[in-house]
């Protein structure tokens, strides 16, 4: 059965950094596009970055544009998101999934994301 973990989630503080990872088993992802999202309790869940199969074509929301980097190693089947210069509102609990297609543009649109990961929770305080 596939299945997403996720990783590298914790307490930091407002300028820190961290390196989220989502570890892929049960079957190879490497042509499937992916993506990491974020959500609040009493928010929608919201895109953060995406990244297509092999790498090439990335999206990140504004509100994390020039701060995070997604990237994947198909070999290892792992997709990544390092965050820098975290803030208190970056605050959230972080799932990767990965779509039913190829193209990074299926994880921006988010109609079809097809497997979920449980999530891992990043809190930055001031």
């Amino acid at each position: 059965q596939a299945q997403l973990v996720e990783s590298g989630g914790g307490l930091v503080q407002a300028g820190d950094s961290l390196r989220l990872s989502c570890a892929a088993s049960g079957r190879t992802f490497s042509t499937k596009a992916m993506g990491w999202f974020r959500q609040t309790p009493g928010r929608e869940r919201e895109i953060a970055a995406a990244i297509n199969w092999d790498g090439s074509s990335t999206y990140y929301a504004d509100s994390v544009k020039g701060r995070f980097t997604i990237s994947r190693d198909n070999f290892r089947n792992t997709l990544y998101l390092q965050m820098n210069s975290l803030k208190p509102e970056d605050t959230a609990v972080y799932y990767c999934a990965a779509s039913l297609y190829s193209d990074s543009s299926s994880v921006v649109r988010q109609d079809s994301m097809n497997w979920w990961g449980k999530g891992t929770p990043v809190t930055v305080s001031e």
